[in-house]
């Protein structure tokens, strides 16, 4: 294998056709540094890229067609034709013909994930609205990659730099958000959170926060029981196998900057983390799938119908997604090759069957 080909190959999904995610594809390849990192492939078709290549008038993007990804070409930006009829492209409309054409591209480059032939996963944003049906039956990408990869938890892990936060529960409605508030959850996804800093991110002991479910974390119980008769027995469970601290009160954690001194957080529900993530992150936060067999990342905000089609579109998140999803990859690797032959541990029977070396004498003392 030559040195093109051991770059990383990074499949994008498109996301919905009318929000910003193409525009934001077209900036961020724009870089051709990109290429020596990694070899893009777009999962779309050169109809909706040369849509919006038009709103974005500044940049010469370039790239090679294919239709079967054996055909990679290493040294360009690549599309994945998807499908080759005409769409109806409506910017910043919310059209059932963008929810989907977006999913089409999501499920053909998640299968080409799952199969190996791309080495990671950064997608688009989609619209839960026009993306949700009887074939798709799921909230957004993170269970419908957990369901396909037939795996029994992930976490949706939001990573900024040292910054990093992880989710109970993710798109449910608040009056829903208690219920998940279970010492088996708690206890799976601390798990995995461990597991990802330890092979994803390189860190030796983890360090996690837990934050607590009610306001000043029940008070000792004023404010709710879920923290002293849920939290606290999970986190005592899980200090068998980790370093997991709290149930800390979320709002004197994230003032007091206690976030610093953790590898991770672990928040209740949706936004007891990802207000204060997005807040602290400013743009550069990234959506990262914890517990998946392969890699995926996306940027941390939203279809953006407001400004999408408007050159305006900040492609910042998009950019930091691709490299924490090539850098993962690195350290994934890493990992494997460090552990794939450890010492053998040396066992009393070993030490049985061990013969002392024997030493001659110096018949002259010296």
């Amino acid at each position: 294998m030559n040195a093109q080909q051991q770059k990383p190959i990074i499949g994008i999904s498109i996301g919905d056709l009318n929000g910003i995610g193409a525009e934001l594809v077209i900036k961020t390849l724009n870089d051709h540094r990109l290429l020596e990192l990694c070899t893009p492939v777009i999962f779309a078709s050169n109809k909706v890229i040369n849509f919006y290549r038009k709103s974005v008038p500044d940049i010469n993007f370039s790239y090679q067609s294919i239709k079967e990804l054996n055909r990679v070409n290493f040294k360009q930006i690549n599309i994945f034709n998807c499908w080759e009829e005409e769409v109806g492209i409506t910017p910043g409309q919310l059209s059932d013909i963008g929810g989907k054409y977006a999913i089409k591209s999501l499920t053909q480059a998640a299968q080409a994930l799952k199969e190996g032939k791309i080495h990671g996963l950064v997608t688009a944003p989609i619209h839960k609205k026009n993306t949700h049906s009887n074939e798709f039956n799921y909230t957004g990408h993170t269970p419908y990659l957990k369901h396909i990869f037939g795996v029994n938890d992930v976490v949706m892990l939001m990573v900024a730099g040292n910054f990093r936060v992880g989710l109970l529960s993710e798109h449910v409605p608040v009056s829903e958000a208690a219920k998940h508030v279970t010492r088996e959850n708690i206890l799976s996804k601390l798990s995995i959170i461990n597991n990802s800093l330890i092979k994803d991110f390189g860190i030796d002991k983890p360090k996690v926060a837990v934050l607590g479910l009610n306001p000043h974390a029940g008070d000792e119980g004023l404010i709710g029981r879920e923290e002293e008769e849920i939290i606290k027995p999970a986190i005592k469970d899980a200090r068998h196998f980790m370093l997991a601290m709290g149930p800390y009160s979320a709002d004197a954690f994230f003032a007091r900057r206690q976030y610093e001194k953790f590898d991770a957080v672990l928040a209740m529900y949706h936004d007891q983390g990802l207000i204060p993530f997005k807040s602290l992150a400013i743009g550069e936060g990234v959506n990262y799938t914890a517990g998946l067999p392969a890699v995926r990342t996306s940027p941390d905000h939203g279809t953006a119908f407001d400004i999408a089609g408007k050159n305006k579109a900040d492609h910042t998140s998009f950019l930091t997604a691709i490299f924490e999803c090539i850098d993962i990859i690195e350290r994934r690797n890493s990992y494997v090759e460090n552990h794939r032959n450890p010492v053998k541990k040396v066992t009393p029977a070993i030490l049985a069957n061990v013969e002392d070396e024997k030493i001659e004498e110096d018949p002259n003392n010296e």
